[in-house]
C-alpha cells in the first residue's frame, strides 16, 4: 500500500495548469469521439451484448479459446445483421 501512495504523491503537481488544461480537453475529445463512433455502430451493441450474454450463460473455463470461436464464428456478420435489421435501425453498416 506504501508504494500506491508514493506514486499517488509523485503524481500530484507534475503537469502544469496548462498541460492539465490540454489533457482535459484531450479526455473530452477521446470521449466525444469515442461516443460519435459507438453511434455510428449499432452493431457493436449487439455484438458485445451477445458475446457477454454467451459467457455469462456458459460461464467457459478456457475464456480466450471461447472468445477465439465466438469471433470467428463464420456466421457472426449476418446474425448481428439480422439483430440489428430487428431493431429498427435504418442505417446498415458498410462491411470493410
Amino acid at each position: 500500500m506504501n508504494d500506491k501512495s508514493n506514486l499517488f504523491k509523485l503524481g500530484r503537481g507534475v503537469l502544469s495548469a496548462e498541460q492539465q488544461e490540454k489533457l482535459k480537453q484531450f479526455k473530452i475529445k477521446t470521449r466525444i469521439d469515442n461516443d460519435n463512433y459507438l453511434r455510428s455502430h449499432p452493431e457493436l451493441d449487439i455484438l458485445i451484448g451477445d458475446f457477454l450474454r454467451a459467457v455469462l450463460l456458459q460461464r467457459p473455463v478456457k475464456f480466450f479459446d471461447f472468445a477465439a470461436e465466438f469471433f470467428t464464428d463464420p456466421n457472426l456478420q449476418s446474425n448481428t445483421l439480422s439483430k440489428l435489421d430487428k431493431t429498427g435501425d435504418s442505417e446498415r453498416p458498410t462491411v470493410k
